[in-house]
C-alpha cells in the first residue's frame, strides 16, 4: 500500500466518483503495479461470450494484479464494474479504462474496506451509479512477512485481520440488502491457507479465516439462491510480494518452488472468478478453486 500524498497522482486530483482518503496513512502495499518490470499479464486471452451480460460486479483491490485481471474478465464478458482500492490511484484509472475499453461501464472508488463505513458507502455508490449488485468479489488484502512471530506487532496483526478478513465481512454485510437469487460471492482465499507459511503467519491465518467465512456463508445464503466460492491462488506475479509481501531477497525465485516452477500471471488466475461468477457453476456453492502452479493441497 502506498501513501496518498507520495504515490501515483497529487492528492488534490481523483476519479471520477472516488471519494478522497488522505487520512490513510500505510505503507508500501500492495504497490503499483504501474512500476513493477516485468508487468503482469492482465489481458484476458479469449473473445467474450457473454456470459456476464447485464451483471453489476463489485471488486475489491481491483485496481492491480489479480482484481485488475478479473475486472478485465468480467468486461469482457459484459458486466459493468466497480473498481475499489486504497490509494493506487494511477492504477485504478488504468483498470478502469481497461473496463472501459471493453464498452462497459466503470467507477472507481478509494478508501479502506476495513473501515465499515466505507463499505457501506461504496456499496451504495455502486447502486446508485450502476444500477444493481450482482457480483461481489472480496479480493483486497494484505500481507506482511516476519521471520519471528515476535516480530509480529500487535498493529500488523490487528491491521492485516481488519483488511483480510473484516473487511470481507464489511462488504457482504452491506452488500447483502442488493443481492438477490442468482447472485454470486467469490472471495479470494491462498495456497497458504493449505500449506501453511513460516514467514506469513497472520496472513496464513486470515486467509484460513476466509476458507472458513467462505464455506459457512455459503450455508447461510445458498438457501436463498446465493453462490458463494472461493479461489486459492498460490504464488502470482502481483504487486503485493515485490512491496513487502515478501523478503527482498526471494523475489528473484518468487514461484519457483511449485510444481510447475513459476509464478502464475493474473490473467490465469482470472478465469476461475468467471467459472464462479457466471451460471456454469450453477451446481457449485461452498467450494474453493486453487490455481496455483500444480501444487496438490488438501480440502
Amino acid at each position: 500500500m502506498s501513501d496518498t500524498d507520495t504515490q501515483g497522482r497529487a492528492a488534490d486530483e481523483k476519479v471520477e466518483g472516488e471519494p478522497l482518503i488522505d487520512e490513510v496513512h500505510v505503507d508500501d502495499e500492495p504497490g503499483h503495479e504501474s512500476r513493477l518490470d516485468p508487468k503482469p499479464d492482465w489481458e484476458p486471452r479469449y473473445p467474450g461470450s457473454g456470459r456476464l451480460n447485464g451483471k453489476v460486479a463489485l471488486i475489491t483491490g481491483a485496481d492491480s494484479g489479480i482484481g485488475r485481471a478479473v475486472a478485465a474478465l468480467f468486461a469482457r464478458e459484459g458486466a459493468d464494474v466497480a473498481i475499489l482500492y486504497l490509494c493506487e490511484h494511477d492504477d485504478a484509472r488504468k483498470t478502469q479504462e481497461i473496463v472501459e475499453k471493453e464498452g462497459r461501464r466503470a467507477i472507481a472508488i478509494a478508501g479502506d474496506v476495513g473501515d465499515k463505513a466505507f463499505c457501506e458507502r461504496a456499496v451504495e455508490e455502486t447502486v446508485r451509479r450502476l444500477g444493481g449488485l450482482d457480483i461481489l468479489v472480496n479480493n483486497a488484502g494484505e500481507q506482511h512477512w516476519a521471520k519471528d512471530i515476535r516480530d509480529i506487532s500487535e498493529e500488523q496483526l490487528r491491521r492485516t485481520f481488519q483488511t483480510n478478513i473484516f473487511g470481507y465481512f464489511f462488504m457482504v454485510q452491506a452488500a447483502r440488502p442488493h443481492l438477490k437469487a442468482g447472485s454470486v460471492i467469490i472471495n479470494t482465499t491462498s495456497v497458504t491457507m493449505y500449506q501453511g507459511a513460516g514467514i506469513l503467519l497472520d496472513y496464513a491465518s486470515t486467509k484460513g479465516a476466509i476458507t472458513a467465512f467462505t464455506r459457512s456463508l455459503s450455508e447461510n445464503l445458498v438457501k436463498e439462491g446465493i453462490r458463494v466460492n472461493g479461489v486459492a491462488p498460490g504464488p502470482i506475479w502481483t504487486p503485493l510480494n515485490p512491496s513487502g509481501g515478501q523478503p527482498e531477497e526471494k523475489i528473484p525465485d518468487f514461484g519457483k518452488d511449485v510444481a510447475m516452477g513459476r509464478p502464475g500471471q493474473p490473467n490465469e488466475v482470472a478465469p476461475s472468478f468467471l467459472f464462479l461468477a457466471c451460471e456454469d457453476s450453477s451446481y457449485m456453492s461452498g467450494q474453493v478453486l486453487h490455481p496455483n502452479g500444480g501444487e496438490v493441497v488438501n480440502g
